[in-house]
């Protein structure tokens, strides 16, 4: 349960942290960067995924095909 509370605690301060950083011009443009870096990141996670899944679809595609 003291775990818990401090996760809570770390979480709201992150949150409270961020909106501070926000407000101020040089922190807000540092947000947006690290904002655009994960924007980045996701997308190239995103396409690599469905390139995964499109070869794993392929692959047993082409093994069904095997037994018939």
């Amino acid at each position: 349960m003291k775990s818990l509370i401090w996760f809570l605690l770390g979480v709201v301060g992150g949150f409270v942290a961020a909106h501070l950083l926000d407000k101020n011009p040089r922190g807000h443009e540092l947000l947006a960067e690290v904002d655009a870096r994960i924007g980045a990141f996701t997308d190239r996670m995103t396409e690599a995924y469905r390139e995964q899944e499109s070869r794993s679809a392929e692959a047993h595609a082409g093994s069904s095909e095997d037994r018939a």
